[in-house]
């Protein structure tokens, strides 16, 4: 056990600690992790760029961050890393200012031990269990990380942390605690935000199922938007990945697709769904998906064929056809290619002149399936 001086808090019926946590303590039991899914993202964001100064072993300090989908906090800034090493070296030469003045948040993975100064007592000490990795940052972790890279240069100066921990915290509320934090203050992610929402903050099955179809679409090598969506809000694709969620819950929370149609069976089916459909959508706008001056692939469009998804599976239903067919989704959606065509995507032409939205859109795509030979309305 470590034990550090520390303040009993209570809150709702909450309670935690303010305690006082050594440099070397911060480097043992502090473990560093990211939410990231397998290549679309690596722990550290700013690495490829061409290579500036810096006084960060960076090969050392990327092996302390693991990374899973099981994870909450963002990918690591390199650029805000470098920043504060340099704020933490300043600070010791110029001995006027602290470091890291504000407390960090810290939740703890097994229990914690308070011993009152005195019975009744806030004040006394608390007994942390020592072991590696058994602390994780709420708040505060590009702090302790520029910490962690610094450490070798503070010799045997006394250097301690404020910090705010938290005894066994359910993840859940860890997850809802960062994002009540981040949300506003340093504006996260909107897209890094779906992920959270859609399968750790809450339980929300239409979110979840909107998560899962939109990392299906981005995931797998048949997709046609492989590889294209900014999962988190970074990487190299160009479709971000909250319009896209939140379109399909909408649809899912609505019962767009029937009644009843929900839990793990439901998603699978409409995974393989969205990735049919879209490829089918991908051959009728042959042209318009693969050209480079074209807006097929904005949000505005693809949030429109979401929308008009359920008319398509209300007509392979009327066919009795399945709804995960290839060929029946693409004999639905052909008339698209003789009414709309590919140059309605042309973005300098009939999508500027237009003044395309997704409900404007969502409608000639209704209407095209309605009427597939151009009848009259």
């Amino acid at each position: 056990m470590i034990s550090v001086a520390a303040i009993r808090m209570q809150q709702f019926g909450v309670q935690f600690y303010q305690a006082s946590l050594t440099a070397n303590d911060i480097d043992k039991l502090v473990r560093f992790e990211v939410l990231s899914y397998g290549e679309q993202g690596q722990p550290v964001r700013g690495k490829n760029k061409e290579p500036a100064p810096t006084k960060v072993n960076w090969d050392l300090l990327e092996r302390r961050i693991a990374a899973s989908e099981r994870a909450y906090q963002r990918q690591i800034i390199r650029k805000k890393i470098d920043e504060l090493v340099q704020y933490y070296e300043q600070c010791r030469q110029a001995r006027d200012l602290p470091s890291i003045p504000g407390a960090v948040i810290i939740s703890c993975d097994e229990p914690l031990r308070f011993e009152p100064a005195f019975e009744g007592a806030s004040i006394g000490t608390l007994k942390v269990p020592e072991r590696e990795g058994i602390l994780r940052a709420i708040d505060g972790q590009h702090r302790l990380l520029a910490l962690h890279a610094d450490i070798d240069r503070f010799g045997g100066e006394m250097f301690t942390v404020p910090a705010v921990i938290f005894d066994r915290l359910p993840d859940d509320h860890v997850v809802q605690m960062f994002v009540t934090i981040n949300a506003k203050h340093t504006r996260l992610n909107p897209s890094h935000l779906v992920s959270l929402s859609g399968r750790q903050l809450y339980s929300d099955e239409s979110l979840a199922a909107a998560h899962d179809i939109v990392r299906a679409l981005n995931d797998r090598e048949d997709s046609p938007l492989y590889g294209e969506i900014k999962l988190l809000g970074v990487g190299k694709g160009r479709v971000a990945q909250a319009p896209l969620a939140q379109e399909l819950k909408k649809l899912f929370a609505s019962d767009a697709f029937g009644p009843g149609r929900k839990g793990e069976a439901f998603r699978e089916e409409s995974k393989r769904f969205f990735v049919n459909y879209l490829k089918q959508a991908a051959q009728v706008f042959g042209a318009a998906w693969n050209g480079r001056k074209y807006s097929i692939k904005s949000a505005t469009a693809l949030r429109a064929f979401i929308r008009v998804s359920p008319d398509v599976v209300r007509r392979l239903d009327q066919e009795h056809a399945d709804r995960t067919d290839f060929r029946a989704i693409g004999r639905v959606i052909a008339p698209w290619g003789r009414r709309i065509g590919d140059l309605r995507f042309e973005t300098e032409g009939a999508w500027k002149r237009s003044g395309t939205t997704v409900e404007s859109l969502a409608k000639e795509l209704r209407l095209a399936l309605q009427y597939p030979e151009g009848a009259v309305v």
